[in-house]
């Protein structure tokens, strides 16, 4: 079940991330602004993001059994719009991007499928292997710019549909949820309102939002950046976004897993200084070789690592019937997450001509997370990095009470 959720998971996110690759040609053969391009990648992850709240309640209601497959069938459509129809003009990418954001929204039908297969001792691993399927935005990167300069703009769309098409049929077929799954039966209103009163939401969220989020913006603007900053082609800048996405996701699994051991307080903070040097680093844009490149991948193994670790602290302290409503509303704040700093950065370039300030504003806002980290996430945990020695009782009680 694991394996199904996580190529499940990749192919959605496949699906969500066809626009940022393209982004350069589409601004150079449309002739849109800086903002305008910052746009178009920016509003899957916008619809992604806020998805994930509904889809998160409903998984918790019919499981992920029966959602999988939908979310994967509905995303077809939009798919097979953009590469038919929907790449002539902005208006027309917009409207095809938003019902995309549709893939980014899988995020939240399996965590709680998955979390729900392991017990708390292994969730943290479990959701990191999981959360690996974000590596569906390396595939893109790695197949679509080559695929439409080879053959034509409908050729990666039609691709991916099929893909869609074929994990929406095994999964109706093969994917199952967990014996004794716990089902929340309460009305809509209630359960947000409940999900609202426990701590692990927000903590959770604010964190998210600058790992995954951090990952989510460099995924969709780091080829403008770079065919920007560094004058690289439009090819060579996607090779290397798909590099920094591969890290980004083999350190996820990783940080989940020592989380498990170390606990999740100590692998977040360790992330957070790290995106903090390299955040510092990149915004005098240092030489791309080397000393860029290493930033650049330090900052990706660290936001990997501490968008697993986030999620091993919800697996182990969300009460089960209401995984899969703080998993969406947690996604959402980590696809917001994503969803401005390619806006501010497009802003910033288009007014001054360089990264820099918006590479700084992330070194300011990782440095507030890793001092939130160290105080107030420690403090409402009350220990959780000592958990896998002490015991998980206290640290879940705790959790649940603490807002």
């Amino acid at each position: 079940m694991l394996a199904l959720a996580t190529v499940g998971f990749a192919v959605n996110f496949w699906a969500w991330a066809l626009l940022s690759p393209l982004g350069p040609g589409f601004k150079d053969s449309l002739g849109l602004s800086s903002f305008e391009q910052s746009l178009l990648v920016a509003v899957p992850v916008v619809v992604g993001s806020l998805g994930r709240i509904p889809v998160g309640a409903l998984t918790d209601r019919f499981g992920g059994r029966v959602m999988f497959p939908i979310v994967s069938a509905v995303t077809i459509v939009p798919v097979l719009y953009l590469g038919l129809a929907g790449h002539s003009s902005l208006a027309a990418l917009l409207i095809g991007g938003f019902f995309l954001g549709i893939g980014g929204t899988a995020f939240a039908v399996g965590v709680p499928l998955v979390s729900a297969w392991f017990p708390p001792e292994r969730r943290g691993l479990a959701i990191g292997v999981f959360g690996a399927g974000m590596g569906g935005t390396a595939i893109s990167a790695l197949t679509t710019v080559k695929l439409v300069d080879a053959s034509s703009m409908a050729t990666p769309f039609l691709i991916t549909a099929g893909m869609l098409a074929v994990y929406a049929v095994t999964a109706a077929l093969l994917l199952r949820d967990a014996p004794g799954r716990a089902v929340s039966t309460e009305p809509l209103a209630r359960r947000l309102a409940a999900t609202a009163r426990l701590g692990i939401t927000w903590q959770a969220s604010a964190l998210y939002a600058v790992t995954f989020g951090g990952y989510v913006a460099f995924s969709v603007y780091l080829p403008t950046y770079l065919k920007a900053g560094y004058g690289l082609t439009q090819a060579d800048a996607a090779n290397r976004m798909a590099g920094f996405v591969l890290l980004a996701v083999a350190m996820r699994p990783v940080g989940g897993w020592l989380s498990d051991r170390l606990g999740p307080v100590r692998v977040l903070a360790g992330s957070l200084a790290v995106v903090v040097a390299g955040a510092v680093v990149q915004s005098f844009t240092p030489p791309l070789a080397p000393l860029g490149t290493i930033a650049f991948l330090l900052m990706a193994g660290a936001l990997g690592a501490g968008s697993g670790a986030t999620f091993a602290l919800v697996a182990l302290l969300t009460p089960a019937t209401e995984v899969g409503f703080v998993t969406g509303v947690v996604g959402a704040a980590g696809g917001l997450g994503g969803f401005l700093p390619p806006l501010v950065m497009g802003s910033l370039y288009g007014e001054y001509g360089t990264y820099a300030a918006g590479l700084a504003l992330l070194a300011i806002v990782a440095a507030a997370a890793l001092a939130y980290t160290l105080t107030g996430i420690r403090t409402a945990v009350q220990g959780g990095d000592r958990a896998p020695r002490t015991g998980r009782g206290r640290r879940h009680r705790t959790a649940q009470t603490t807002v």
